[in-house]
């Protein structure tokens, strides 16, 4: 069974930084993209960035301009992890974050596996 969950959220001020995790089990996803999406209260659920294994053996990432410069994506293939370094946190941030593992992309439909999503509240 594949399962996908976050920790790390929680309460940061404005300007603070937070770093959220992402741990896969039931199989590996080296060779998978792994997105970050968020929701908002009321809102539509919001691309934030992804990972995508790249030729050579590398890796690519991509960034909603919303978080260009702010937060970077990085993963550990031994321990099956994505991570999401968030840094100069702004209360338009607050929303719930979900990871997700698949062919990649700005869109859900990308993604066939999904986490259950933790909290980010970012205080003024």
């Amino acid at each position: 069974q594949v399962q996908l969950v976050e920790s790390g959220g929680g309460l940061v001020q404005a300007g603070g930084s937070l770093r959220l995790s992402c741990a896969a089990s039931g199989r590996t996803f080296s060779r998978n993209a792994m997105g970050w999406f968020r929701q908002a209260p009321g809102k539509e659920r919001e691309f934030v960035g992804y990972i995508k294994w790249s030729y050579g053996s590398t890796y690519s990432t991509y960034y909603a301009d919303s978080v260009k410069g702010r937060f970077t994506i990085s993963r550990d293939n031994a321990k099956n992890t994505v991570y999401l370094q968030m840094n100069s946190l702004k209360p338009e941030d607050t929303a719930a974050y979900y990871c997700a593992a698949g062919q990649g992309g700005r869109t859900g439909t990308g993604y066939e596996y999904w986490g259950q999503g933790t909290q980010v509240t970012v205080s003024s």
